[in-house]
């Protein structure tokens, strides 16, 4: 039997690229819908659901991208909401890939910390955006104590969104440009950077031969990278003491992820893929214990 995935994409066009990885994780069919609103979707979701009988709906799945996290989540919402006894199809949310990135970057981040971020000091950079909140809270769910940073400190009701999802300690600081870093970043342990591309906020001097700073990846690809002194193409590499990671090395754990999870949705039909059973499979297929 076929395996068809139903693409809901918040944004007027549906993404080309999570189309394309869709194939390439193993499905036969993606069924694409762009400018898609909760108010749409369960009758896309009935489409999905009613052509199959339950034995069989572990070949059918759902994939919800866009630009937009929250109406990603709104989107979820509502997908969930029109499942009903066995009449289920697995799901994964992955809005501007923020999860599967999220993800990969903790990932790397916990392998060159040998696995236990337990008591770490982790600082986020820019870290209000979908991909650096959801980073957070799995850093946090680790085990780590996390810090946020944002230009303006984070309102209190998010950073307690997180901490009510994750467990675990977050906090926020304002860091208004990179003249800021080295006081926030004393004492860290491992640096996130989540920040816009081509916004340079930690200068070389800023982290280089800090004492207990184990690892840094840096997520902006575009010049100038965000973590002055990270090449993109970093995967573990050490410089000044430090086992970093560049936009294009973590870049390329997340496609990995990306693509084993589309496989997993046509395992079963009740899977709900979200960032932290996404964070689960990571576990499986790039184990973050490894030194």
């Amino acid at each position: 039997m076929r395996k068809l995935l139903l693409q809901i994409d918040s944004a007027p066009h549906p993404s080309v690229f999570d189309r394309v990885v869709a194939f390439d994780g193993g499905a036969d069919e993606v069924m694409s819908y762009g400018g898609v609103m909760p108010d749409a979707v369960r009758d896309l979701v009935h489409g999905c659901i009613f052509t199959r009988g339950p034995q069989d709906l572990k070949h059918t799945a759902i994939f919800i991208g866009g630009t937009d996290m929250a109406l990603g989540e709104q989107l979820l919402a509502a997908v969930t909401k029109s499942f009903f006894g066995p009449m289920r199809v697995s799901v994964m949310l992955d809005s501007n890939g923020s999860n599967t990135t999220a993800v990969a970057a903790v990932t790397k981040l916990r392998q060159a910390a040998g696995g236990d971020v337990h008591g770490r000091r982790a600082v986020i950079l820019a870290g209000t955006g979908p991909v650096g909140m959801r980073a957070a809270g799995l850093l946090a769910k680790a085990g780590a104590d996390v810090t946020l940073t944002s230009r303006k400190p984070a309102a209190p009701e998010r950073l307690d969104a997180i901490v009510k999802r994750f467990g675990g300690s977050v906090r926020a600081t304002a860091m208004a440009d990179s003249s800021q870093a080295p006081a926030v970043l004393d004492g860290a342990d491992l640096i996130l950077n989540t920040g816009p591309a081509g916004v340079r906020l930690v200068e070389r001097a800023g982290w280089a031969g800090r004492a207990g700073l184990r690892a840094a990846a840096d997520l902006n690809a575009v010049p100038p990278v965000g973590i002055d002194g990270i090449e993109v193409t970093d995967d573990g590499a050490q410089r000044e003491g430090v086992t970093v990671f560049g936009a294009l090395g973590v870049g390329k754990l997340k496609m990995k992820i990306h693509k084993a999870c589309i496989a997993r949705l046509f395992e079963r039909n009740d899977l709900v893929l979200d960032a932290e059973t996404i964070a689960d499979i990571s576990s499986e297929i790039a184990p973050p214990t490894r030194a």
